[in-house]
This record gives structure tokens, sequence and C-alpha cells, in this order.
């Protein structure tokens, strides 16, 4: 960081995306002064996101250029005079304070909010996702500071919360916790998990701790599914191995089916597994892929229902913070994050997460 005599001139770094091919470039900006009820963050951690990796890969359109990155811890330096000075819990907020926030702004809209989905109100602003223009470019993970918004959903993190894990909660944590929200009550069911990446690996945490009585796990990767038996699956299955997979998991009496995957085919198999009464929550397939194929007299005649999750609220937000806090050490979230980077390593950060394809990769900030 930069500081100009009394901190009346202060600079950051940003690690600009421009379009798929093309290396991410640093520039160093001004920042500029606080409008009415914002925060200036300091960032301390990113970890990149599957998203980010769409984008970056040309998967997913964004408008460039723009700073990449949603999954960021960080510290406050300013709040603005006319921000209320407490975070969405009702804690004091104060210089220093490590802070997680949510990945969307908007002004408060009240039938949004009255649905529980203020993820899709109208003039959302997203971190991670916006374009740089003049004045704001320090809205991403992949820089040395993030100016929050009016209007943000701010948490403070409990310190001791190792940074690697806290970066997650805004994303990860909090889709999983949202898509744990829509299944209901997990007690005594029988869970199915399509997709161990790190949503389906939280998933698999968080039914465990709700009380499922048995977690399936499915991928097509043995060493993913090697290691979401740590994070409480009981039975894994690797469905380009498995012969006569469905069969299998139709004896398990799934009850609930998420699929963090995306994949038509996982998708598919999730619906065709379910037993009566059963749920299928969908989140993994934010990108275009073909479309799927549904048996509907199995749908009506085994009652099932399908929801689909895309980002998460407030209420999944403060859950997935109360989740890390609580069994962080349960589960091995501290190994998530494979390998660091530095900021202005960013550009080798996301090559190599796109080839090794870990769990996360980080960005730490110079402290």
């Amino acid at each position: 960081m930069r500081y100009i005599k009394n901190m009346q001139i202060m600079k950051g770094n940003i690690m600009v995306f421009e379009a798929a091919g093309k290396k991410l470039t640093s520039e160093e900006r001004a920042i500029p002064a606080l409008k009415s009820g914002e925060v200036l963050i300091e960032n301390l951690y990113t970890t990149i996101c599957g998203s980010d990796l769409h984008t970056f890969a040309g998967l997913r359109k964004e408008k460039t250029p723009t700073v990449l990155g949603h999954e960021i811890v960080g510290r406050i330096v300013t709040l603005d005079k006319d921000h209320p000075g407490t975070d969405m819990a009702g804690n004091t907020l104060s210089k220093g304070d490590l802070v997680t926030w949510a990945i969307f702004c908007c002004t408060p809209q009240e039938n949004w909010l009255s649905k529980g989905m203020p993820q899709k109100s109208e003039g959302l602003f997203k971190y991670g996702h916006a374009q740089i223009i003049a004045e704001d470019a320090f809205h991403g993970g992949l820089s040395e500071y993030c100016i929050l918004k009016e209007h943000t959903c701010i948490l403070k993190i409990p310190e001791g919360l190792p940074l690697p894990i806290a970066a997650t909660i805004n994303c990860a944590m909090a889709t999983v916790a949202g898509a744990m929200r829509l299944a209901g009550p997990v007690e005594g069911k029988n869970i199915l998990i399509t997709g161990l990446g790190l949503l389906g690996n939280i998933a698999a945490a968080m039914s465990k701790i709700a009380g499922a009585k048995a977690v399936i796990a499915v991928d097509v990767i043995d060493e993913r599914l090697e290691g979401s038996k740590a994070f409480g699956a009981d039975f894994s299955y690797n469905s380009t191995k498995e012969t006569n997979l469905t069969e299998t998991l139709a004896n398990h009496k799934i009850d609930v089916v998420f699929d963090m995957s995306g994949s038509p085919d996982a998708i598919e198999m999730g619906i065709e597994s379910l037993t009566i009464g059963g749920t299928a929550i969908w989140a993994g397939a934010v990108f275009k892929t073909r479309k799927i194929g549904i048996d509907a007299e199995q749908v009506i005649r085994k009652l099932i229902t399908i929801k689909g999750l895309h980002n998460y609220n407030f209420e999944d937000l403060q859950y997935a913070l109360n989740f890390i806090t609580d069994h962080h050490l349960h589960f091995p979230f501290s190994e998530v994050v494979s390998k660091e980077f530095p900021l202005a390593e960013a550009q080798e950060a996301f090559e190599y997460a796109i080839k090794h394809r870990p769990l996360r990769v980080g960005i730490k900030m110079n402290q």
C-alpha cells in the first residue's frame, strides 16, 4: 500500500482482465474519496472461484475490463461518516476489523426482500464482476483494496479464522448455505451430492452437521471422491467407472440431491435416483450447456420437487459465517487452498488452477 501525505492521496494496484487469452495486467490507480455510506477495505486474501475460471477461459462473459475475484476477506481502512457503523448482525464496525461481505449490493427493495431473494434485485452490483470505469476500479478481489458500496451487507469475522477459509465464506460457503435452506431439514435423510468440488464438499460437511443419515458422493475424479470422505461422505462413486450406478443410487433411497457440478448427465442421474417425495437442488449449472432430459411422468408419480439456486440471500451469508466459525476445525477446510500466489502473480495462479483443478487457489496480498 502507498500513502501520500496524511493519507490525502492513496493508491493501490489492481490486476486487470480484458479478455480470454490475454494476460492479466497490473495497474496502479488512485483510490477515490468515499461516497456516502461506502467503506474502504484493504484486501487480505482472495480465492479463485469456478466462475472466475469460467470468465478467464472465455466460458462466461463479463463486461471488460474488469477486476476478477469475489471470494474476498479484508480489513476495514475507513468508513464513510454516513455508514451506520454496524454489520448485518448489529456488531459495531471499526477500523482494522476483519470482515467479509455479500458478493452483491443494491438499494433495498421490499418486493425482493420479502421473497428472500435480494440477489435478484433491480440494479444489482456484483463484486468481482463489474466493469472498470474511470473512478470505479476497486471492486474485485484481484486488487489491494475494495470499496464497498452503500447498502453492502457486511459481516465481522472472528479473529483467528484462517484467511484462506474466511475468503470462501461469501461465495462457496454462502451458496451451499442457500442450497441447504432450499432443501429443508435433512436430519435422518439420505443425501446425494453430484460434483465434489468445494461446494460439494461443503454440502457434505453441512449435511453431516445437520444430521443426515448418509451422504453419497458422485464425481468423475477419484482424488476428489477420496477427499470427500474427510468432509463427511459415507459412500463415493466415480460415475465414469461404476456399472449400474443409477441402480446403486436408487438402493440408497435418496431423499435429497444437491447438484454442484452443472453436468447435464449428473443432473439427470440425480433426478432418476430420487425416492418418492425427493427434492433436487440445482446450484452448479451457471454456464451454458446442453438442455437436460427429464422423465416428467416419474417426477409426477414420485412427487419430486426441483429447486434452483443462484447466489444466496443475507440469511445464508450469516449461516455460512456461523457454520465455518463453529466447524472449520472439524473438517479439513485448512487444506482447501492447495497453493498460494502473490497478487503480482495472479496470471500464474489462474493458469495453475486451470491445469491442476484444485478445490481453490489463493491470492495472498502483501502484508
